[in-house]
């Protein structure tokens, strides 16, 4: 299914409150590309396939391809540190708020 970018709103929906969440300017992340070498233990035979588990996508988009949504990638057996990650040009990227807090520890 495909939809368009922007949509204007039904009836109902101008009548009923959003529950969605409203984005203030202090609620962006901040992305840094990190080395993926540095964040997921690669194993010796680099041809083998690694099973990485995501836990759904965020709504920043890729800054280097520009064309995915991000995905959460938390830290398991072989990711070291938790990331946001681009299944396209499989970069992966550290997230923190612009006041420096880093978004993506617990």
């Amino acid at each position: 299914m495909t939809l368009p970018e922007t949509m204007s709103p039904t009836p109902q929906q101008h009548a009923q409150p959003s529950r969605r969440r409203q984005h203030g300017a202090d609620d962006y992340l901040v992305l840094s590309e990190l080395n993926p070498r540095m964040v997921i233990d690669h194993l010796d035979d680099e041809e083998l396939p690694l099973h990485v588990l995501t836990f759904g996508s965020v709504r920043e988009i890729c800054p280097k391809c520009h064309t995915h949504q991000l995905k959460l990638v938390l830290r398991q057996q072989t990711v070291r540190v938790a990331h946001l990650f681009c299944a396209d040009c499989e970069s992966c990227y550290d997230a923190h708020y612009p006041n420096g807090t880093p978004a993506l520890t617990i």
